[in-house]
């Protein structure tokens, strides 16, 4: 099979055969990852993740914490714009959570769950 390639100068020559058969098995070898198997569309899409996971840690006892009812669109948003003023979303956030009463929960845990919608 005869392929063709440019040099830098825009030049096309032609790559020998068994150049070409290690650069067709290279690409079938590609579509497999490490457990042999031929990746999905949505697997080439989405990366692994790297980053690490959430530092929010939830507390053992707020497995079971119930949102009442329009509360998570009452907390304000905060994009991390140069406009944006963080410590007006921690004071808007708070005057949010204080709404929110609920006598089997603290009101630390009630700011910890509601908090990543903000």
């Amino acid at each position: 099979m005869t392929v063709w390639s440019r040099t830098l100068s825009g030049r096309l020559y032609r790559v020998s055969s068994s150049f070409s058969e290690n650069m067709a098995e290279k690409d079938n070898q590609s579509l497999y990852n490490e457990n042999n198997r031929v990746r999905t569309l949505r697997e080439h899409m989405n990366p692994t993740r790297t980053s690490a996971p959430s530092c929010i840690i939830f507390p053992i006892d707020a497995s079971h914490f119930n949102f009442k009812l329009g509360i998570i669109q009452l907390l304000p948003s905060f994009h991390g714009l140069d406009l944006e003023n963080p410590y007006l979303h921690l004071r808007e956030f708070e005057e949010v959570c204080n709404i929110y009463n609920d006598l089997n929960y603290s009101m630390n845990i009630i700011r910890v769950k509601l908090f990543p919608f903000s």
